[in-house]
């Protein structure tokens, strides 16, 4: 498996993201300097391209069979996208505030913590849809992972749970309400620009 080592704080700032967007609390001491040059309109679709990538930690092939789903579907194909990329279950349970960043929400993933309807799944890109009932299996609730001083309820209880979900986090479990509308997705992306870039 592709893994990309590079300092998470250095990506965001080539990318000009915000830490905060991946759940991370620093901020980074050095303004990138940017030289004068204009940047292509390529250049600006690539970069709104990577930047969706590296939020949802995506790889190539995996995000261009999303990009091509979504064209697929009734609706905008850009809307579609960042809706299908929002509703990975890895990113819901960073969202449901279940994990840091999303980076640790595919770890218990991975590590068969998560039930959706009371099966077990750890397959991180498993879509979820409306109604799914998402929580931490029981054998692992009460774990010092989640419920330790320094874990990761106590690290994540200022975090906003969008309007979409309904979180529970004593009962470590959480509701999809609705499939979130593209207003409701604060992610720094124009996906317009992904659009432009794949339908070339």
């Amino acid at each position: 498996m592709a893994v990309n080592r590079v300092p998470v704080l250095k990506r965001c700032r080539a990318l000009g993201i915000e830490p905060q967007f991946l759940g991370i609390d620093k901020k980074s001491r050095r303004e990138l300097k940017r030289s004068g040059r204009k940047v292509s309109e390529y250049g600006q679709q690539l970069r709104e391209k990577q930047k969706a990538k590296f939020i949802y930690g995506v790889l190539e092939k995996p995000f261009r069979n999303y990009y091509e789903k979504a064209d697929r579907m009734s609706g905008m194909a850009g809307e579609n996208l960042m809706r299908m990329l929002e509703l990975r279950l890895d990113n819901v349970i960073f969202r449901l505030g279940f994990a840091r960043t999303r980076r640790e929400a595919r770890q218990i993933v991975d590590h068969k913590h998560v039930l959706v309807n009371g099966k077990r799944v750890n397959i991180p890109s498993y879509q979820v849809k409306a109604g799914d009932k998402i929580e931490i299996a029981e054998n692992k609730k009460s774990s010092a992972r989640y419920k330790a001083e320094n874990g990761i309820l106590a690290a994540t209880a200022g975090r906003t749970v969008p309007e979409w979900l309904e979180a529970d986090s004593e009962k470590l479990e959480g509701i999809v309400k609705d499939v979130p509308a593209r207003e409701a997705i604060d992610v720094p992306v124009n996906e317009m620009l992904i659009v432009e870039l794949y339908s070339k």
